[in-house]
């Protein structure tokens, strides 16, 4: 009986000692991917992708450190997680890489029973970031504040700004409401409104067809309407810039003819026939933490050469958790004609809350 209960006792001691069974027993290591170049140098980390002839790495050795090498220069792949591998014919396969022959990658696919052995040369792509055949970028937000007793006023405002991109055509639909009153009397009500559609004829050249409206209470005016049309050029466009703080930046530019008319209250309606000039720019930054923006749209008068309006949105849009944003914008009008008794100059100060949204993929 003794040795039994010496037996059980040392059994017990061991399953507790045995770091196999040991619950504070570090785990084995993540296995390494390992690419291997023809001047003989040695890369150890994480194949991310391969797109346009050269081959990313997520090194080992820091955080988030990308090492960049031309695919053409690779002598040896090892990958131990299944990724996209694209080949010249059209084949896809999912699967983990090994060395084989000079010149050549050994290609298992993990469903699958065997390998397959291509040359390195017939690889066009590996793990590419497919995005959507259409991508949506923008926001919608909003203010309010009322107060009622020994002071009473109600302001409200609604911000939107939307654009949707696909190869040859992007939307735009920006726009804003606002009003306001004081001891219920009404202080402001306006609203403005720019529909836009882009016909990409190259990658950075485009012809556009626009409306633009605008109510103003306080402008005397019923609604402003300008139809326009004419050449676009996109200056920057998404992934121009390596940098994370650059490559989601664009920036365009317009130029075109409008037929302009303004539709006044006490006046008789006026219309012309005007150029527009348009820039907008969007600067996310800190993977969308931050995004710098301005929107403007000029109509100077073909008739007058000193009748013309402008309008400028600019702003800066915060990132608060998940998709929600607080957005402080900076709105300014000029009329360089308004009707008698309205002022050339509206200036808005505006901080609303809402969410904005990028429906492209990213690493």
């Amino acid at each position: 009986m003794r040795s039994v209960v010496w037996i059980l006792t040392l059994l017990w001691v061991g399953l507790v000692v045995d770091p196999a069974h040991s619950a504070d027993a570090p785990a084995p290591p993540a296995p390494t991917d390992v690419v291997t170049l023809k001047d003989g140098s040695v890369i150890y980390g994480e194949v991310v992708d391969m797109a346009d002839g050269e081959l990313h790495i997520k090194t080992v050795f820091g955080v988030g450190d990308i090492v960049k090498v031309k695919w053409a220069t690779v002598a040896k792949l090892t990958v131990t997680h299944p990724i996209p591998f694209h080949l010249k014919e059209g084949t896809i396969l999912n699967a983990t890489a090994e060395e084989g022959e000079p010149g050549m990658l050994v290609l298992k696919a993990p469903p699958l029973n065997g390998s397959m052995s291509v040359p390195m040369d017939s690889v066009v792509s590996v793990n590419p970031l497919a995005q959507p055949s259409v991508v949506y970028v923008g926001a919608v937000t909003a203010g309010l504040s009322s107060a009622s007793g020994n002071s009473s006023f109600l302001n409200g405002s609604f911000l939107f700004d939307l654009t949707g991109r696909s190869d040859k055509l992007r939307l735009l639909i920006n726009g804003r409401y606002v009003y306001a009153e004081n001891n219920n009397q009404l202080s402001a009500r306006n609203a403005r409104g720019t529909i836009k559609l882009d016909f990409f004829l190259t990658k950075r050249f485009y012809w556009f067809a626009s409306s633009y409206f605008e109510k103003d209470t306080f402008q005397d005016l019923n609604l402003r309407t300008a139809l326009a049309t004419g050449p676009g050029y996109q200056f920057i466009d998404r992934g121009d810039f390596e940098s994370p703080y650059f490559k989601d930046m664009t920036l365009n530019a317009e130029f075109g003819v409008s037929y302009f008319n303004e539709d006044f209250k006490g006046m008789p309606d006026q219309s012309s026939l005007r150029g527009r000039w348009s820039l907008k720019f969007n600067w996310p930054m800190l993977d969308d933490r931050i995004t710098l923006y301005y929107f403007s749209e000029f109509f100077p008068s073909f008739q007058n050469s000193r009748d013309y309006y402008l309008t400028t949105d600019q702003g800066v849009r915060l990132r608060i958790v998940d998709g929600f944003v607080v957005n402080f914008q900076y709105t300014y009008r000029y009329n360089n004609n308004p009707p008698p008794g309205v002022k050339e100059t509206d200036i808005l100060y505006l901080i609303t809350l809402g969410y904005g949204f990028d429906t492209s993929n990213k690493r």
